[in-house]
């Protein structure tokens, strides 16, 4: 872990880009759109682009937008406020893009996603191809989560995770987020002792860093959110950066190689996209512990999970939830989707899978820990 800048940062060459910009970054002290931010940041993606480089561009920010439409100065708490500010932000954030990008003459796509087009297959298949096919069209695409039904996803994240898997989703090359804060410190920037991380080769080293939680009033993200999307993103053989978006050169000095923000380089090559999105994508609705018998048949023979190796289930769940396998010490040691619901797997514990039968865990959608 690197606390000093290096004269040059090691990049591959990047021929895809994914850019994500939060909330807090895209609105001014009073809470409004900042008109001057959207402009800067439309300017330099657009170059990007004209340099040969496919952008997608992850934007919060809906939530942000509808508030002031709403009286609200400040995130309210509920959901179906959440769920009706994101329904009246997301038209006036993204006619502010619209009408930024075609004074570039770059015409934009919205997509919005959600939980399920990152784990269901034919979700991700259409997902990958409408973006696949609006980047060979020129068009940039403009990615968030689609608040106004996607419950979970208003609570976590401000759309660092997203941007992490759209990332694995397109085989992006890097993925910039841009925050508030200019990368990762030791400590709270404030802080005169803080000191900026510009290398994170390790995922192991950040468990020494203190990364908060948003302390802004329009956004539901912070650094620590940004960590964990930095710990999907390179599982997956993606390079990241987080930095400062009110530069309005970042995207052009990250490229280049200046030392700026804070890298994480991949710590694997691209696996699994199913597997991934297993992983990380997927809240965990319960836990299914096993016998020592099944632990070793997972782990060291890569065998699907059987009725015969489950001793009981917690939590509530249905056939198609991810859940986590704990062993007879109680350490969850995979994650996986379930052939079960909590309610059937007491009565086939224990037992050999009758006629007609499945498997309560399929080794294709078992991930171990």
């Amino acid at each position: 872990m690197t606390r000093r800048p290096d004269s040059r940062r090691v990049l591959p060459p990047v021929r895809r880009l994914v850019v994500k910009v939060g909330s807090s970054s895209l609105t001014g002290p009073d809470g409004m759109i900042d008109q001057r931010q959207i402009s800067s940041l439309v300017t330099q993606i657009s170059a990007v682009r004209r340099s040969g480089v496919d952008v997608v561009f992850v934007s919060s920010g809906a939530i942000a937008a509808g508030l002031p439409a709403l009286g609200r100065k400040r995130r309210p708490t509920d959901i179906p406020t959440l769920q009706a500010a994101a329904s009246v932000g997301q038209n006036i954030l993204v006619h502010e893009y619209q009408r930024s990008f075609a004074r570039r003459r770059v015409p934009v796509g919205q997509v919005l996603l959600t939980q399920d087009d990152f784990v269901r297959r034919k979700g991700y298949l259409n997902a990958r191809a409408a973006i696949m096919r609006l980047l060979e069209l020129g068009v940039v695409p403009i990615v968030n989560e689609n608040d106004t039904v996607a419950v979970d996803e208003i609570r976590f994240g401000d759309n660092d995770r997203l941007a992490a898997l759209v990332a694995n989703l397109v085989h992006a090359d890097l993925l910039v987020m841009l925050s508030d804060i200019d990368g990762l410190y030791t400590e709270d920037p404030r802080s005169h002792r803080a000191m900026l991380i510009t290398e994170v080769a390790d995922p192991e080293h950040l468990s020494t860093v203190r990364a908060g939680r948003a302390r802004s009033g329009v956004g539901s993200g912070g650094m620590s959110s940004k960590v964990e999307a930095a710990r999907i993103a390179t599982a997956s053989g993606v390079h990241v950066v987080i930095a400062g978006a009110r530069s309005t050169r970042i995207l052009a000095d990250v490229l280049a190689g200046k030392t700026v923000g804070t890298h994480f380089p991949p710590h694997r090559a691209r696996g699994s996209s199913r597997k991934l999105w297993i992983r990380f994508a997927q809240s965990s609705r319960g836990t299914i512990f096993v016998d020592a018998g099944a632990v070793a048949a997972l782990v060291e023979g890569n065998r699907s999970l059987l009725p015969a190796g489950v001793v009981r289930a917690t939590g509530t769940f249905a056939m198609g939830d991810a859940v986590e396998v704990a062993g007879p010490d109680g350490s969850v040691f995979a994650k996986g989707l379930v052939n079960y619901g909590s309610d059937e797997i007491a009565s086939i514990a224990g037992h050999s899978i009758r006629d007609g039968g499945r498997e309560v865990i399929h080794r294709d959608s078992l991930v171990i820990l």
